[in-house]
């Protein structure tokens, strides 16, 4: 479906994307993962033709995209991060005007009008577009990018700013629409990836640090972790150096280990002796998230 052949960027002095190469297929949801700043956006844009790669390909159905002159969008959908409408329109008015922008019918589009509000949650809303919410403009955005019925949906960063509610109602929505289109999805909260990405590629120093599908990465690189949360942050900060191999988020601990019980008899010793509070430790098997971390601290 979709071909990356050694992609670079530059911006001035600065590398984003260095040598990126991958290859999209058909039907699946493809998780673009990376940190904030890694350069997901910029490739994205260079797949849509708004941007110029410095070097490099992307061939989408086999026709490659051409910076300004973009005949392959005609099979492209997009929802960027902070998607903009009319505001004093309806949302059923915009799916209107999208279809009409587009060159469809006029009742295909009233027919899609309908049935992607319905799909999306939106159905019969009659509020303006400058009174959504949040959620409501990126679930429009779902819808309008699917008008022209794409082979391919790319959504930039579409859960980040949205709430616990939000976001699953977002990943709901692409999980439905996995049959109808490829999907590709940026984002740096790792845990919507493992929830609904077929196969994910990290990217990471302007290179794909890993890529593959979601189960074999989880499988390759499993292990068993011990979650370890302290009372306090200044508990916290006493323990930190005495843990060499663990990942730090406020005063959770995630460390890897080879022997489990080893490693508990360890850090309890170590709590005794510095008089640290336990709040709690678990047995975990490591995530898409402790992959990730894994992956850029190595």
């Amino acid at each position: 479906m979709i071909h990356i052949d050694h992609i670079h960027k530059k911006f001035g002095t600065h590398t984003v994307l260095n040598d990126i190469s991958i290859k999209i297929e058909e039907g699946q949801i493809f998780g673009l993962l990376g940190q904030n700043g890694a350069g997901k956006t910029t490739l994205m844009k260079i797949m849509l033709g708004l941007l110029k790669a410095d070097q490099g390909d992307v061939r989408i159905l086999g026709e490659s995209v051409r910076f300004g002159n973009t005949p392959t969008n005609q099979h492209v959908g997009y929802l960027p991060d902070v998607p903009s409408f009319y505001p004093y329109m309806t949302a059923y008015e915009y799916l209107l005007f999208c279809g009409e922008v587009t060159g469809l019918d006029k009742k295909v589009r009233v027919e899609r009008a309908k049935r992607y509000l319905a799909l999306v949650g939106l159905p019969f809303n009659r509020k303006r577009i400058g009174g959504f919410s949040r959620g409501m403009k990126q679930r429009l955005g779902i819808a309008q990018a699917l008008i022209h019925q794409p082979k391919v949906l790319i959504c930039d960063e579409p859960t980040s700013a949205l709430d616990p509610v939000g976001r699953r109602e977002m990943i709901e929505i692409l999980q439905k629409i996995k049959h109808e289109t490829t999907v590709i999805f940026s984002t740096h909260i790792l845990s919507d990836a493992e929830k609904i990405c077929d196969c994910v590629a990290f990217l990471h120093n302007g290179t794909f640090q890993l890529s593959g599908k979601v189960s074999d990465i989880l499988k390759q690189h499993q292990k068993p972790i011990l979650r370890v949360v302290v009372q306090q942050m200044a508990d916290a900060e006493k323990l930190k150096p005495l843990l060499t191999n663990a990942t730090q988020s406020g005063t959770t601990f995630t460390i890897p280990s080879t022997n489990l019980l080893a490693t508990q008899q360890q850090i309890f010793e170590q709590c005794i002796q510095q008089q640290i509070a336990i709040q709690s430790i678990e047995i975990e098997q490591s995530t898409l998230e402790d992959v990730f971390l894994e992956v850029i601290q190595s």
